[in-house]
């Protein structure tokens, strides 16, 4: 069977080391993962007052996550911690209460920062989240990506054979992790 996964890019420019992992990740995938950019940009801050008539966008970003096997992070730290439009899509997704869309959706995470340290404190930030979201989180491996500004090639592929392999390993450990972890409908 094929898992559905969206993959979250948490940051929002054209050319980000993050939306350059998302696209490479899609192209080493197992076939037994399909992962799909869902965009994030488009979607308003979340308000409360809007519960009554949510906005378009938010009404079809909480559907297409239902859609969804699991979701797989891929993010930048910014200021040690979950980007502000990828916590603002945490949000819009999880509301009205008793309405989370994220509910029981297997989880990953991989933080990507062309620092040392590779994004561990934004890594760590959304797994909190998760707890309340729901969303069991695969444990191992963690998946912080530093130095990345060198990391991929002209073509958009991770040139360092160990960390495409890494990025491989990751992905075969996902796809076991969405196979145990979804819900029994999903796996049939």
């Amino acid at each position: 069977m094929t898992h559905r996964i969206g993959v979250i890019v948490g940051s929002l420019r054209k050319q980000s080391l993050n939306r350059k992992l998302a696209h490479a990740l899609i192209k080493l995938a197992p076939e037994t993962l399909k992962l799909e950019i869902v965009e994030i940009g488009q979607l308003p801050h979340y308000n409360a007052d809007d519960e009554a008539s949510l906005p378009v966008a938010s009404v079809e970003f909480k559907r297409r996550i239902e859609s969804l096997d699991g979701v797989l992070f891929v993010t930048p730290e910014y200021n040690r911690g979950v980007p502000g439009v990828l916590k603002n899509a945490l949000d819009v997704a999880s509301r009205p209460y008793g309405q989370n869309s994220w509910r029981g959706k297997p989880a990953g995470v991989i933080t990507v920062s062309p620092g040392a340290i590779g994004g561990f404190g934004a890594n760590h930030q959304i797994r909190q989240s998760f707890v309340f979201l729901d969303m069991p989180a695969m444990q191992q491996p963690e998946a912080y990506i530093g130095n990345a500004a060198t990391l991929f090639d002209d073509k958009g592929d991770i040139a360092n054979a160990s960390t495409r392999q890494f990025a491989e390993q990751f992905l075969t450990s996902f796809a076991q992790w969405v196979r145990s972890t979804a819900p029994t409908a999903a796996r049939q």
